[in-house]
């Protein structure tokens, strides 16, 4: 298979060789590539010979690295043939609630067994040929995400809008037979897959241990955008507190035979309950935290850590503020309090709600520009206003919406810096306090 190139990393192997971007890179070591997965394992030996086209004519480099080094190709799709794509109808999808006019790449619906295992996707399992599956076995591709919801079939087929969903134990238990390693979310939706039948399904993948390493129990995530779609409802505050016990309950059973909880209840649902996070420890080193799973324990713990590099006062008198999610404005609230103690510094916490996307959307990942702007507008933001980085697309300055930073900031009159955590904003604070610019995170 041909697969053009379409950037050389600056510095790198390929860069020396004198590869071009536009080059088609036809084998390694004489084998074809079927994908990144090819790709990656032909590229993790010492000594390759890369066969590649440019302009019709055939070039061979011979590249002696060391064992996993990269030699800095870059090639357009992450999969480099085809990303496979979902085709269930699942009642919660978060995708068919986006409103329109969004950049298309955010109404992709992925579900290649291949994104799992490199960057932690989720996949049903519903949109895998029998020859992928031979393949996962066959090559160990592992560990793998896997959304699981439910084990019982009609439900589970109800759920994601597919007879293929029906089957999902039979393929987990074939995958721990094949030695395959899963972690596994369950996205909760009220009166569907919640009380009896979460502990049915709890009960079900107890038996898939060693190879299930991780549960998230996630609350559905429900947009103003659901026109036509499944009737579904948010969780009510003993909902959650449901959802909590049930975990616990069986995080205490499986401490005492694997070491580990194993089951994790999402953040938003103690934040729901207002009940208090479970201690650090008890997250098992996060396994989770792309679901939203200890995140705001993580923060508290980093701030604790990092707060005792704040100065005591500032040089000159300083004002800022941070805008946050609804949802994080009480974890933040006492923090952004005692920041405010420091001398000569003033700091103001701004909870702004989801307008762009409405419904129960309430974390801050999900906060827009336009959401900044018209929550923000005429309040006094001081001399800079702090972002969380999560709201702009893969580091830069996109906000979901297409609104950009300078946008934002010119709507808002302010000087406006993303950064990455609470400990980033400590930094930003311990540069004042020595009379220094700010850290490269900062957006002019």
């Amino acid at each position: 298979m041909e697969h053009p190139i379409r950037a050389v990393q600056q510095d790198s192997i390929a860069g020396e060789l004198g590869i071009e971007p536009g080059d088609i890179l036809l084998s390694i070591n004489s084998r074809p590539l079927r994908d990144i997965l090819d790709y990656k394992s032909f590229m993790a030996e010492e000594n390759l010979l890369l066969l590649v086209k440019r302009d019709d004519v055939l070039y061979e480099y011979d590249v002696e690295k060391e064992a996993g080094e990269d030699v800095g190709l870059k090639f357009p799709r992450a999969t480099l043939d085809k990303i496979k794509k979902c085709r269930n109808r699942c009642i919660f999808c978060f995708i068919d609630q986006l409103p329109p006019g969004l950049r298309p790449s955010l109404y992709l619906k992925d579900d290649d067994y291949r994104l799992s295992l490199l960057h932690g996707n989720y996949i049903s399992l519903t949109n895998l040929s029998p020859a992928e599956v031979r393949r996962i076995l066959k090559e160990r591709i592992s560990p793998l995400y896997i959304s699981i919801h439910t084990t019982d079939p009609d439900l589970r087929q109800k759920m994601m809008g597919t007879p293929r969903a029906r089957p999902i134990l039979e393929i987990l238990e074939a995958l721990k037979a094949g030695g395959i390693g899963f972690h596994g979310q369950i996205v909760l939706c009220p009166g569907v897959n919640d009380e009896e039948e979460l502990d049915k399904t709890l009960g079900d993948l107890a038996g898939l241990v060693p190879n299930l390493l991780s549960l998230s129990l996630v609350p559905v995530g429900l947009t103003g955008h659901r026109e036509g779609l499944y009737p579904l409802r948010p969780f009510e505050p003993e909902e959650s507190r449901q959802v909590i016990a049930q975990a616990a309950r069986r995080q205490a059973g499986f401490r005492g035979k694997q070491g580990m909880g194993l089951v994790y209840a999402a953040d938003e649902f103690y934040l729901s309950a207002g009940l208090p996070l479970p201690p650090a420890g008890e997250y098992d080193g996060y396994p989770q935290l792309e679901n939203g799973v200890g995140l705001v324990r993580l923060l508290l713990e980093d701030y604790r850590e990092h707060r005792r590099g704040l100065p005591r006062r500032l040089p000159e008198e300083t004002a800022v503020s941070i805008a946050c999610s609804t949802l994080a404005a009480p974890v933040l609230a006492p923090l952004a309090a005692e920041l405010d103690t420091v001398e000569n510094l003033s700091v103001r916490l701004f909870p702004v709600a989801n307008r762009f996307f409405g419904g129960g959307v309430t974390v801050t990942g999900l906060l827009t520009g336009s959401d900044l702007i018209e929550g923000l507008s005429g309040r006094d933001l001081g001399d800079e206003l702090f972002i969380d980085d999560v709201m702009l697309k893969d580091g830069g300055d996109l906000f979901l919406d297409g609104l950009r930073v300078p946008e934002v900031r010119e709507a808002l009159k302010v000087r406006i810096t993303p950064v990455e955590d609470i400990c980033r904003f400590i930094e930003e604070i311990r540069a004042k306090g020595q009379g220094k610019e700010g850290s490269a995170c900062q957006t002019p």
